[in-house]
């Protein structure tokens, strides 16, 4: 892929405008949202979406989530179920993508949705993130802002380290708070989780009443972020550490002697916040074998072991 001028915009009107006349233009523009940095371009625009999928070195038949800023931008899209809606004035604006039919009308690129016939879409609740897409005034895919298969950034600087000369433009926008991806739910045939992330489970099931159902990874996804090996780090990973082995680095949880620590008190949310970053770190200190501590699997733990068994994959 040809080398192209990477700008930077700032978080504000000025640079938010310039941000969207860039994704108007067909171009890539890095942006971010509570769970990650996302790189995003305009989902109807075929060329624009294969550009994307070049600069992340993304399988094309990996789909992508598109980016709006209210339900009713989707509604254009998407054809919403009773469960769905609910789900939708739940957690919109947040941390939940949901994987819906696609309307005939929606003007997608078929690339987008790798052919399938359905969309995966969501509301990011990141002030940010939704003035750009107001400003673009379009459905914006954007998967995660960095190489595929390599660690999702949380930070700026993650975005410029691995994708300065490969995209047009990086809004500046502070850290990520939530720090993984959203959680993806299929409300047909039955209410199924594709994928743990920022919003818990145990909140979904709250509202819909009833357990979801658990989809297994697939070498053929049928929405975004069910590849086996993904999210990997330099090094090998071995998870549930009780002890470190020679030549090990330890990214510890909770009150352990670890060169990197999630979170020393064991708080979910802030070990969540901190996965990818940490796992930056550990790349810019060359750790090449990394043992993570146990991580229990409730709450976020479920997005986070998520995350670290696909790092853990073999590649």
């Amino acid at each position: 892929m040809d080398q192209v001028t990477t700008r930077t915009f700032a978080p504000d009107a000025a640079g938010l405008t310039a941000a969207a006349d860039v994704l108007a233009a067909g171009g890539l523009v890095a942006f971010p949202t509570e769970t990650v940095y996302g790189l995003g371009v305009d989902a109807r625009n075929s060329d624009a979406v294969a550009r994307l999928y070049a600069a992340k070195g993304r399988p094309s038949f990996n789909p992508l989530i598109v980016h709006v800023p209210t339900l009713q931008a989707a509604e254009r899209h998407v054809s919403f179920d009773a469960t769905a809606r609910a789900l939708a004035q739940a957690f919109w604006p947040g941390a939940l993508t949901l994987v819906l039919p696609l309307k005939p009308d929606a003007g997608i690129s078929p690339l987008v949705t790798a052919g399938l016939e359905t969309l995966a879409v969501r509301v990011p609740d990141h002030a940010l993130a939704r003035d750009l897409l107001q400003a673009f005034d379009g459905p914006v895919a954007a998967p995660s802002a960095n190489p595929s298969g390599q660690v999702s950034p949380t930070k700026a600087v993650h975005v410029a380290d691995h994708m300065t000369g490969l995209i047009n433009g990086i809004v500046r926008g502070g850290d990520c708070t939530v720090g993984v991806e959203s959680t993806i739910v299929a409300t047909q045939p039955v209410p199924t989780v594709l994928r743990a992330g920022g919003l818990p489970t145990e909140s979904i099931e709250a509202v819909i009443r009833q357990p979801l159902a658990r989809a297994g990874d697939s070498a053929a996804p049928t929405s975004p972020g069910q590849l086996a090996s993904h999210y990997a780090p330099k090094g090998t990973v071995r998870l549930n550490a009780e002890t470190v082995e020679a030549g090990e680095t330890l990214l510890g949880f909770g009150p352990v002697d670890a060169a990197i620590n999630l979170s020393r008190s064991r708080d979910l949310t802030e070990a969540a916040a901190n996965l990818f970053d940490a796992l930056h770190q550990l790349n810019a200190m060359g750790a090449e074998k990394i043992a993570v501590s146990p991580i229990p699997e409730t709450g976020l733990g479920a997005a986070i072991n998520d995350r670290l068994r696909r790092a853990a994959a073999p590649r």
